[in-house]
């Protein structure tokens, strides 16, 4: 493991128009500590996906793109926050996508219900906390 404390912006080439656009990075490492911005579900084609089960595919998709580019993985996620525009109502057709992508070492979960996200049509947003090589083993 690294035991750099530089700060390093986190941008992996699909991800630079909006680092540009919005200045913002989709990730920021210290040492092997990795902050992951929130993910929605968008895809490469700028549409949202339909439903809450597609998007949240969507935004784990680029969280594992995100991680993978920070020199991570799923399996090194600590901590979990997921914001809701139906936290009730969808709760359980999320459960199952996170489950798909995190079947066992769950990290810490916080599911956060909200009036709205940055587009009308998003439903869901993802942001975590990793620390780089935890997961193994």
């Amino acid at each position: 493991m690294t035991t750099s404390t530089r700060r390093q912006s986190i941008v992996p080439p699909p991800f630079q128009s909006f680092y540009d656009a919005y200045h913002f990075s989709p990730a920021t490492r210290v040492g092997d500590t990795i902050w992951i911005s929130g993910q929605v579900g968008i895809g490469p084609d700028m549409k949202a996906g339909e439903g809450m089960q597609a998007q949240a595919r969507i935004a784990f998709e680029s969280l594992k793109a995100v991680l993978e580019t920070a020199g991570g993985t799923l399996a090194d996620v600590v901590e979990l926050t997921t914001f809701h525009t139906d936290l009730r109502g969808a709760i359980e057709a999320f459960s199952a996508v996170k489950d798909a992508y995190f079947p066992t070492r769950y990290p810490s979960w916080t599911a956060v219900g909200v009036t709205q996200l940055a587009l009308a049509e998003l439903c869901i947003e993802i942001r975590a906390v990793a620390v780089a090589g935890c997961g193994e083993g």
